[in-house]
């Protein structure tokens, strides 16, 4: 009975000490994202793409298949949104982030686009990496 009682004790002090670290991750990807949204609504597509890892091995998954490479992603995000009119106004909602460990974690959320002519928008899962103290962004499946 004592070893279960000392391991409650133990879980329950890691849990209680390790909570406010969960936050603090969780509120530098948040961080991370609201960049990103405040960039893109400034028409600035480079300042956007500084949330993503800058390497040939980010993976970006959308409509039109696999994109490898962050200068790749940086040229499909310019030719597919040439104007600030073709950009609209970013808007990200229901986020959710797990942290799958100190240095990985998984987004999930909605993404809309508010344009004149339409307001398109979808679904997006995001894998975030830790890397030289930074969040970045390692995959992007966006639908």
């Amino acid at each position: 009975m004592r070893i279960k009682t000392l391991w409650f004790k133990l879980i329950l002090t890691i849990s209680f000490f390790g909570f406010p670290i969960v936050k603090a991750q969780q509120k530098e990807i948040k961080q991370v994202l609201a960049n990103q949204k405040n960039a893109w609504n400034k028409g600035d597509i480079l300042g956007y793409m500084q949330g993503y890892w800058k390497s040939d091995s980010l993976v970006f998954v959308g409509s039109r298949g696999l994109t490898y490479g962050w200068k790749k992603t940086l040229e499909n995000y310019k030719k597919s949104y040439p104007t600030t009119e073709k950009m609209g106004v970013l808007e990200f909602s229901d986020l959710r982030i797990t942290l799958l460990g100190k240095k990985n974690a998984l987004v999930y959320g909605k993404w809309k686009l508010i344009r004149k002519e339409d307001a398109p928008g979808g679904i997006f899962s995001l894998v975030f990496q830790k890397i030289n103290q930074e969040w970045k962004i390692i995959s992007d499946h966006t639908q």
